[in-house]
């Protein structure tokens, strides 16, 4: 999918070019995509648009972070951890 956008520590989603087929949720090793069907996503919603307008484009699956399971269900590591710097794309 062209719709995945790579930013330092995190990749986000154009939810104007996602065709919501849902495939990319089990995939997720963070297991942080869900549907935009859920309640109190909207955060989430401004910040993938937002970055996904600035982020470069990412079109290939890159091995996950090294220390992507030690953070995995960790309690406010968006606060922690995110940087608005961008990826390097593809």
């Amino acid at each position: 999918m062209d719709c995945f956008y790579e930013g330092e520590n995190m990749l986000v989603i154009n939810p104007s070019e996602c065709i919501d087929c849902g495939v990319c949720e089990p995939e997720c090793p963070a297991e942080a995509i869900l549907p935009d069907t859920e309640s109190d996503l909207e955060k989430w919603l401004e910040l993938n648009t937002k970055f996904s307008a600035e982020w470069p484009n990412i079109t290939e699956k890159k091995d996950p972070p090294a220390d992507a399971d030690e953070h995995k269900g960790e309690e406010g590591k968006f606060e922690k951890f995110f940087t608005a710097e961008p990826g390097e794309g593809d």
